[in-house]
């Protein structure tokens, strides 16, 4: 595949459309199951507010993969990400009934050679940032 968008259409300072990705705790029981990672911090509310989280919490890597997840819808081709790179700095707290939501933005924030972009991701939840100095390049067509 090639990525869809044309590095001749975009602009240093354009913001990408917001998205918003819902997180049930069923999501979280499937990527357990996809990573390995069985942590019941990520499953059991007893066990998380046992040793003091205030519920169920996705796990970090699921909350990076929604933003590469954003990257990739946008470009139109998972390969086109050269690289990928967060930090985390808050929790994505999972209620059992209500779920959550992770709301991502996205900014065009250098243009490279090679029709490569820098995109800054901002990714939120319940008002909170979740992922800081979040980072993909991506190459466009």
């Amino acid at each position: 595949m090639t990525a869809t968008v044309k590095y001749d259409e975009v602009e240093v300072g354009q913001e990408l459309p917001a998205r918003t990705f819902p997180v049930k705790r069923v999501d979280l029981v499937k990527y357990a199951g996809a990573s390995g990672d069985f942590n019941p911090i990520h499953w059991n509310e007893n066990f998380a507010t046992s040793v003091g989280l205030p519920n169920v919490i996705a796990h970090g890597m699921f909350t990076m993969a929604e933003g590469g997840r954003y990257v990739t819808d946008w470009a139109g081709d998972p390969g086109a990400v050269i690289e990928y790179g967060v930090r985390f700095s808050s929790m994505v707290v999972v209620p059992d009934d209500e779920g959550a939501e992770i709301e991502i933005t996205g900014k065009i924030e250098d243009k490279l050679d090679d029709n490569a972009v820098v995109i800054a991701l901002t990714a939120r939840s319940a008002g909170e940032k979740v992922l800081t100095r979040a980072k993909a390049t991506v190459r466009l067509a």
